[in-house]
């Protein structure tokens, strides 16, 4: 492949404008370059991917480590500007930017540790367990419908695409939910981004909350995941405690967040593209693909966490450096014109491709089944529940979450007519 010269100048893309309409500019820097420099909100460079063949190949590139134990170490000298990397480096001595406690899980680890961890989650986490669930689902989401139903005015994110997935989460790893509020907060904390004191005390109180959760399960095992974690053993290999704390962080926050974001995006987009809403209303049998395009479309994770190049990396002809991080973006590559016609049409009826919300490779998302499964099942009985379901206001005052991972509305009021 020819090389083309190496982009320099770091772009201020994530701003407050950037997060409430970022497709526009997405498609922008999907034009130059295969891959641009770009700064985070906490005045990191790191590179952006937007197209979709180099996003696939980069998500399984070994080359690309996920391992942030090491890759602390690269942080100060990613810093745009001297004075912040200075202010890093004194934090870091007294005091760390997130509990080391919630990094010692696969999604942070490559092989061979990621072969052996997945390995002893997978044994928890199996197709049996996720699609048991499938009748208490129902019953919850039609509870939730007729609480909704009572009032005239809603709004869906705090009424129905948070509860169910965290209820659910809760229900496979045997989390009490009496902690719920609390936990949305340091959750949409630990997913914003951003390096913040808020942001390292939520983490310091979510290892604080697991390490009682776990030692709970110790002494009065249960039938959940955590358990099953705690107990978990293959050729005398366990999850030792970091791991453990690691892997149920990961679990209820990956367990959750995607799936509200899910059916958050998908209730607005389906509300704002009456035509795919009356296909589904004619035909219910398109709601498996329909969850597919919908995942596409405004999908509920818009950069994939985070990796660092071991050795260069050539991404379509731009040579990005070793020691240099690099964030994929899955929303980008889920509207390149090179791998979807009109990608910015949603169409429940378009054949599905191998669509990249829940990643590629040896990271894709365990939970991927499960997520999809809630999907489909609130968006289809709240749209049969509610076939006058409106929007509350117009789209434009609708706000997006601050957050370099997650797309998501911060609330979605609706009227159910």
């Amino acid at each position: 492949m020819d090389r083309t010269e190496s982009p320099t100048s770091v772009i201020e893309l994530f701003t407050p404008d950037f997060f409430q309409e970022p497709h526009t500019a997405l498609a922008d820097l999907r034009g130059q370059a295969p891959a641009q420099p770009v700064a985070t909100p906490n005045g990191l460079r790191t590179w952006l991917v937007t197209r979709y063949e180099d996003a696939r190949a980069l998500l399984a590139d070994p080359r690309l480590s996920k391992d942030m134990r090491k890759g602390q170490e690269l942080i100060p000298r990613n810093f745009i500007d001297e004075e912040k990397r200075q202010e890093f480096l004194k934090e870091a001595g007294s005091r760390r930017q997130f509990a080391h406690e919630l990094s010692e899980h696969m999604l942070d680890s490559d092989q061979p540790d990621h072969t052996r961890l997945r390995r002893l989650v997978g044994r928890a986490f199996t197709t049996r367990r996720v699609e048991a669930l499938t009748p208490r689902i129902v019953e919850l989401v039609d509870e939730l419908l007729d609480a909704i139903a009572l009032e005239d005015r809603t709004d869906l994110m705090d009424a129905l695409a948070f509860p169910v997935p965290f209820t659910v989460i809760c229900w496979l790893l045997g989390v009490p939910p009496d902690d719920r509020a609390e936990f949305r907060r340091w959750s949409n904390l630990l997913v914003s981004g951003v390096g913040t004191d808020e942001v390292r005390d939520a983490s310091v109180a979510m290892v604080d909350y697991l390490r009682a959760l776990i030692a709970e399960k110790r002494a009065n095992p249960a039938d959940d995941m955590i358990t099953d974690l705690v107990n978990a053993g293959e050729d005398g290999d366990q999850l030792n405690e970091n791991e453990l704390m690691a892997m149920a962080f990961l679990l209820l926050v990956a367990g959750h967040e995607t799936t509200v974001n899910l059916i958050g995006n998908g209730t607005y987009a389906l509300l704002t593209h009456p035509d795919q809403r009356a296909k589904l209303a004619a035909d219910s049998s398109l709601w498996p693909n329909a969850v597919e395009e919908l995942l596409r479309f405004e999908g509920p994770v818009t950069n994939a966490t985070w990796r660092y190049t071991t050795e260069p990396v050539d991404v379509g002809g731009v040579l990005i450096p070793e020691g240099e991080f690099v964030t994929i973006s899955i929303g980008a590559a889920g509207r390149d014109p090179s791998h979807y016609e009109e990608p910015d049409e949603l169409d429940i009826t378009r054949r599905a491709t191998a669509g990249l919300a829940f990643g590629h490779g040896i990271h894709h998302c365990l939970g991927a089944p499960l997520a999809r499964l809630e999907g489909q099942i609130v968006l289809s009985r709240l749209f049969a529940r509610f076939p006058g379901l409106s929007l509350a206001v117009p789209p434009g005052e609708l706000r997006w979450r601050f957050s370099l991972m997650m797309r998501g509305l911060e609330e979605l009021p609706v009227l159910h007519g």
